[in-house]
């Protein structure tokens, strides 16, 4: 069985938008010390991510968008507004190496060197669109990935998987007249970003579900809507953004997963790379903002990924 990358960099850790902000470089933290406490870190393959190229940067985002990140890097101490997420000194060289992870983890799974990974990075990505980094994102990871899959790999079908208890806005908007790339998730009704799905497209399945929503009603949309939708789209790699702010006690959201439910999906998901991608999968943190809550449910994606469970 081919190994199982893990993608991060100790940039990562240098990004933040203040100590009492939840998107914060604990979370890594967190679940690297699960990882270890687990044992799950002896079963993987820890890779450094490259910087991403420009070009890489510019499928996904607009040239102004970029060079305002590129060209607003404040002092030690301060803050850049973003859109609606903060830059500090390092967030420029952090967000160039989340989204090289994008870039080479594609590369990696592609090439053959792995069987999946887990990009373990930040700034996080989903919420930003073409033109606007928003929510605590800054470049959107996922779609750096499913881009460099069909555009300069040339895969003729994608499929992104969104697991976050928050809408991926960005995501869907990035891919809304892109039928090659095919979006399924759920997300929490009535939050942040109060949007989703308005228009309803052929390659998009997303599924708002009220607050109180558990893993057994989730698991029904995945079984029942996702599932067959990415069957018939016979994706040939699925990217997920691994959001782990559905879980019950997560203080963003309203919904009520366990750790055990992203194990299950993860394996549902499994099985369809299997059946139509080889079984090539590059995942992405995104939220998660109890650190208890977020490094179980990462480290049971993460073994779940790597065949342990």
């Amino acid at each position: 069985m081919m190994k199982t990358a893990l993608y991060t960099h100790p940039l990562c850790l240098k990004h933040e938008m203040g100590s009492s902000h939840p998107e914060k470089p604990a979370r890594i933290m967190a679940i690297q010390d699960k990882l270890v406490s687990s044992g799950t870190d002896r079963y993987l393959e820890f890779r450094e991510p490259p910087e991403a190229a420009i070009e890489d940067i510019a499928r996904a985002h607009v040239a102004d968008m970029i060079s305002d990140a590129m060209n607003n890097i404040p002092r030690e101490g301060d803050y850049y507004p973003l859109g609606g997420t903060l830059l500090n000194a390092h967030s420029w060289k952090a967000a160039l190496r989340a989204a090289g992870a994008a870039v080479a983890a594609t590369d990696a799974a592609l090439a053959g060197e792995i069987g999946n990974a887990f990009c373990l990075v930040r700034p996080i990505g989903h919420h930003s669109t073409a033109s606007e980094a928003m929510g605590f994102c800054v470049f959107n990871n996922v779609a750096i990935a499913a881009l460099r899959a069909i555009q300069v790999h040339g895969l003729k079908r994608v499929a992104v998987v969104d697991t976050d208890v928050h809408h991926g806005n960005g995501t869907e908007e990035i891919f809304a007249n892109e039928p090659r790339v095919m979006m399924v998730s759920y997300y929490q009704e009535y939050l942040y970003p109060f949007s989703g799905n308005e228009r309803q497209r052929d390659h998009m399945v997303n599924v708002p579900v009220p607050s109180g929503t558990d893993g057994t009603e989730i698991r029904r949309i995945v079984t029942e809507k996702w599932l067959p939708a990415l069957h018939r789209h016979r994706p040939e790699m699925i990217f997920i953004s691994a959001g782990f702010d559905a879980h019950r006690d997560d203080p963003l959201g309203s919904l009520r997963l366990t750790e055990e439910d992203y194990a299950w999906i993860t394996r549902q998901l499994m099985d369809v790379a299997r059946e139509h991608a080889g079984g090539r999968i590059v995942s992405f943190l995104e939220g998660g903002y109890n650190l208890d809550a977020l490094a179980a449910s990462a480290v049971a994606h993460i073994r779940a990924l790597a065949g342990l469970e």
